[in-house]
Parts: structure tokens; sequence; C-alpha cells
């Protein structure tokens, strides 16, 4: 039903370790049993074309609502079909979209983070398409949080500097231990 070419990957890994893409079903065996080496559970994923966006999301501060920043675009060069964490990534901190795509992001990223009632921080990926279809594809709820890293990049693209979000996240989780919100 879900039509080729598709993406297997375990359920429960980073970035593309295990993941194979699959254009014909006879290559489907070989790709499960690749992604069980990582994780036995695994998810067979339609491929979608489009731009791989992603929006970091912080807890609110206060038991206010959750924030969420400038989205970010991570692309491959010519000739890679995956992402692999900073090998061939390229990153635009903000992504370019039209600003009512961009806000679309930012709010479908909230609702994502609190239907998981999610707490502290999350990274929400999405696909956007030519036409900007917008589709939920992954939510890192412990995204890379070096000075280099695209979370900490996007929180400072929106005018929330490293020390400040890392002061933010633990006031937050302190927060949340005492039950003070």
């Amino acid at each position: 039903r879900v039509g080729l070419p598709v993406f297997v990957k375990p359920a429960r890994a980073g970035s593309s370790y295990g993941i194979s893409k699959v254009r014909d079903w006879d290559d489907l065996d070989r790709a499960v049993a690749e992604a069980r080496e990582v994780d036995p559970k695994v998810l067979i994923e339609a491929a979608i074309v489009g731009r791989r966006i992603a929006v970091g999301v912080l807890e609110g501060e206060h038991g206010g609502p959750p924030e969420a920043s400038v989205p970010a675009e991570t692309r491959v060069p010519a000739g890679h079909e995956l992402f692999d964490v900073g090998e061939h990534a390229m990153e635009n901190v903000p992504a370019d979209l039209p600003a009512s795509v961009a806000e679309r992001l930012r709010r479908y990223a909230i609702e994502a983070f609190i239907a998981l009632d999610c707490a502290g921080l999350a990274s929400v990926d999405f696909f956007v398409t030519p036409s900007f279809d917008i589709f939920l594809n992954e939510i890192d709820t412990m995204p890379g949080f070096t000075r280099q890293s695209l979370f900490p990049m996007m929180w400072s693209a929106s005018g929330l500097e490293y020390p400040k979000l890392v002061s933010r996240l633990i006031n937050t989780a302190l927060m949340r231990g005492t039950g003070l919100h």
C-alpha cells in the first residue's frame, strides 16, 4: 500500500544508523535485517520528496506554553540520499521558507510537543514538499547539544544564546521537579 521507494529504519536509533532506502521489494528483507542489527523494532516509511526542516521546542517558562525556534533546514549534497550527521549535512539557519510556512511549522512543532507530553526540549523534524505540504517525520527528545549542534543554533537564531538556553533548561527542570509551575 505504501508504494516504492520506502525507507526502512530502526525505531530507536540516531541519525542514519541502520537506515536503507528500498526501491525494489526484493531488497526489503535485507533492509529489515540490517535495521534489526541496530534495534529489534523496525519502521517502514514511504519516501517523501521534500526538504528536511527542524524546529526546536522548549518547555514554557514558569508553566507557560512551549515555545518554538525558527525552523532550520538540513540538506545533503548531490549524490547522497540520507542525512548523515557531520559527514554530509549542510544546515541553513533559519530555513529559507515563506513566513506563513515557517509559522505553521512552529505551531505544528508545539502541538506535537504537547501531544506527546514532552518536557524540557525536543527537536521536531518535518518534510516540506515543493507545494509546501508538511509531514511530521520524527521527534528527537534529546537532540545534539554542543554549540555547533543544530538545536542550539536554531535557538541562537531565535534570540536565545547558548548560556541562556542552558540556564532555561536547568530552571524549567528545577521548576518541574518541585511542582512549582
